[in-house]
């Protein structure tokens, strides 16, 4: 039976080995090729994200936009136009800070960058954490070009979150850009409401099918975009094509 001391060499080795190499099955090889094994462990890591960000936006856009201050809640005897009775109470405006959920996003964003070259990479605290909890499973090598597209969508969705939390901000960049104070408005909201909320979810809903059954939509738009000869990558699986066998059975 091994010491206690070989099986905290053995832990310390793991670590190491892991910290070296994270995810990838050769850092020298060209194309790189990562551990979708790990891909996937990841994607249920940050899978907390768009949940806790699609309520947030829910809240926002169809929450109270008022909030009552007083303990009372007086019948006017009055009714409206349309028979409602009208009620007297002590109630302010909404405002919402977003503070939190601007960090939270700007995480975010850094972990969907990290993840799409070797260097960068090894700053991520989950890819760290997910190919330390992968190292006892069976590795599934996949390129690193598709799930790169992939999370260039994911990136692509966190900047207009981003942006839709923080419409001054980027109001004022615009703006000073294009040399004109006013070209985007800075005391409203000038993003449709329903823009950031169907991309938050659709973003839970690639990670899920990720996380879940390891299916990775954004590499299936990849796979498409090169079908059409947008990309110029080499497909890996016609690479792997036996075109003399098949060749041999039409003949049959």
């Amino acid at each position: 039976m091994p010491t206690p001391t070989h099986g905290g060499n053995t832990g310390i080795a793991a670590i190491i080995s892991t910290c070296k190499n994270l995810w990838f099955r050769d850092l020298a090889e060209t194309p790189t090729y990562i551990n979708d094994t790990a891909v996937r462990i990841r994607a249920g890591l940050l899978l907390a994200i768009p949940i806790y960000m699609g309520f947030t936006l829910f809240n926002a856009i169809y929450g109270s936009k008022w909030e009552v201050t007083g303990e009372m809640i007086q019948d006017t005897l009055e009714t409206d136009w349309d028979g409602h009775i009208i009620y007297s109470v002590e109630a302010i405006r909404r405002t919402l800070d977003f503070s939190l959920q601007t960090h939270l996003l700007f995480y975010a964003l850094f972990e969907m960058l990290a993840g799409m070259f070797v260097l960068t990479s090894r700053f991520s605290p989950t890819i760290l954490l997910s190919c330390f909890l992968a190292r006892g499973k069976r590795p599934v090598w996949k390129p690193l070009v598709p799930k790169r597209f992939a999370w260039s969508i994911g990136a692509s969705f966190i900047i207009t979150c981003l942006i839709f939390f923080n419409p001054e901000v980027f109001a004022g960049w615009v703006n000073a850009l294009v040399g004109h104070p006013e070209w985007l408005p800075t005391t409203e909201n000038y993003m449709p409401r329903w823009i950031p909320l169907v991309m938050v979810w659709v973003c839970f809903g690639f990670m899920w099918l990720e996380t879940v059954l390891g299916f990775c939509a954004g590499c299936k738009i990849h796979a498409l975009l090169a079908w059409l000869g947008v990309f110029k990558e080499e497909c890996e699986a016609c690479n792997n094509i036996d075109w003399e066998e098949i060749a041999r059975k039409q003949q049959i």
